[in-house]
C-alpha cells in the first residue's frame, strides 16, 4: 500500500502524535491575549523543506504504533472478521481523523473502501495479536459511503 510508510509513523489514537511524548518540558502557555509561535504547531508541514529546529521523541510503553495497526483485522461484536484496517486519515499532519477500512471482496478482488472515524472503534492486543473492533456487520460496512484513494500519488 503506498501510503502505509506515512501512516506506520503515526500512532492510531485519538491525541496528536499520541505515540511519541517529548523529551524536554514543553514550552509554557501563552499569556491571555499573546499568540503561540508558529513553531509550536507540533504536526508535520506539507513543504519542500523544513524550518523547524529537530526535535527527538521518546515512545512511552503504552503508546501504539501505526505499523501494528495497519494490516490488522476489523471484527465486529460477534467476533466476525468485516474489515482490514488499510491506512490512517491525518488532517494537517497531527490529528488522526480517520481510518480507511477495506471491506467485501476476495483475495483483494471486489473489495472497496470505507473511512470510520477512530473514536467508533476500540483496539486490543491479546498475547501480541493486535485487533480493531467496531461495532457494526457486514452488510452496514458494504452499504457505507466509499471512499476512492486519488489517482494523483500525495
Amino acid at each position: 500500500m503506498t501510503h502505509r510508510a506515512l501512516a506506520a509513523a503515526l500512532a492510531l489514537t485519538y491525541l496528536s502524535m499520541p505515540a511519541v511524548a517529548q523529551t524536554t518540558p514543553a514550552p509554557a502557555a501563552p499569556t491571555p491575549g499573546t499568540a503561540m509561535p508558529a513553531s509550536s504547531d507540533m504536526g508535520m508541514k506539507m513543504a519542500d523543506t523544513a524550518t523547524v529546529k529537530l526535535k527527538f521523541m521518546t515512545v512511552k510503553p503504552a503508546d501504539v504504533m501505526s505499523s501494528k495497526l495497519v494490516g490488522t483485522t476489523v471484527y465486529n461484536n460477534k467476533k466476525e472478521t468485516v474489515g482490514e484496517v488499510e491506512d490512517l486519515v491525518i488532517e494537517n499532519g497531527k490529528t488522526l481523523t480517520g481510518v480507511v477500512v477495506s471491506v467485501g471482496g476476495f483475495l483483494g478482488l471486489g473489495e472497496s473502501y470505507v473511512v470510520l472515524d477512530p473514536s467508533s472503534l476500540a483496539i486490543s492486543n491479546k498475547d501480541g495479536k493486535w485487533m480493531v473492533h467496531a461495532d457494526t456487520d457486514k452488510d452496514t460496512l458494504k452499504n457505507a459511503p466509499k471512499f476512492e484513494y486519488s489517482k494523483k500519488k500525495m
